[in-house]
């Protein structure tokens, strides 16, 4: 009898983790249309305007969509290095650096920027096992289905960079007062220091930690900055004046996968994650 149950306990904690796995994977998102259209908001906007809305306050939300060739190589190297050296390589997830974090007990951070986008256009800071498993699986889709260009591309313009500041080129004007094109070396490094967490580590007014930071980000960038795609990519058809913050536009650019970079290990850089970002 007791064997009887102990079958019958097992079968039913198999076919609980059945329908986990099978709910998770049937509602995750169509992530297609990003091929061809900009996110007109993210899980992360979303959440810091109700956290503003909860404490009284109007939410701030300061971005205007670039694209890919509008962007500084400078800084495309900068966060390279700062948070996926091995982005041009893997398929989303990067097995090496996530058994490196397993082996120091998760104390150091192993999240791509593929999955650093998942998480932030789809998901929530919560670090629960079903969060994660959602994760992987949407990172492995946005790899399956865009160029990697795209998928950075989509990065650089979204992620937080500040209170209510969101994408490279809302970053760089408010900080430098430049587009993010402009953007040299030092300033580029500066703010992929700053991205492991923004709202702790200020550009315009940087602590200590993120001026060591930075230091360390310029010496692995050396002179090399990614190659930028051979096809020059086809304008949007209502481009936004270069000098103001807008909305995301409907149209955007397509243009080709990048070529590899050759980026050097990042493991000096490895921190524990923004619990938030």
């Amino acid at each position: 009898m007791k064997k009887r149950r102990i079958v019958r306990w097992i079968g039913w904690a198999a076919a609980a983790a059945f329908g986990w796995i099978a709910f998770a994977y049937l509602t995750l998102p169509d992530v297609r249309t990003l091929a061809h259209e900009n996110p007109a908001t993210t899980a992360f906007i979303e959440l810091r305007a109700h956290e503003a809305r909860a404490e009284g306050k109007a939410a701030r939300r300061v971005q205007r969509w670039v694209p890919y060739s509008r962007i500084s190589p400078h800084l495309k190297r900068a966060v390279l290095v700062a948070e996926d050296a091995a982005f041009w390589q893997h398929e989303g997830v990067d097995y090496d650096e996530l058994q490196k974090a397993m082996e120091l007990g998760f104390v150091r951070g192993a999240s791509t920027i593929t999955q650093q986008l998942a998480k932030n256009l789809y998901l929530s800071p919560s670090r629960n096992p079903v969060r994660k498993f959602r994760e992987l699986i949407i990172a492995r889709r946005l790899e399956a289905e865009l160029e990697k260009a795209r998928i950075f591309e989509i990065y650089l313009n979204v992620i937080e960079w500040g209170d209510g500041i969101y994408g490279a080129d809302a970053a760089a004007r408010t900080y430098f007062g430049m587009p993010a094109a402009a953007v040299g070396p030092s300033q580029a490094a500066l703010m992929a220091a700053a991205i492991i967490n923004p709202r702790l580590l200020n550009v315009a007014e940087p602590t200590p930690r993120l001026t060591r930071r930075q230091q360390l980000i310029l010496r692995r960038m050396g002179a090399v900055t990614p190659p930028e795609p051979a096809t020059t990519p086809r304008e949007p058809l209502a481009p936004q004046p270069p000098d103001q913050f807008a909305p995301l536009p409907d149209q955007i650019e397509s243009v080709p996968a990048e070529p590899p970079a050759m980026v050097p290990p990042a493991d000096e850089l490895a921190a524990p994650p923004d619990p938030k970002q």
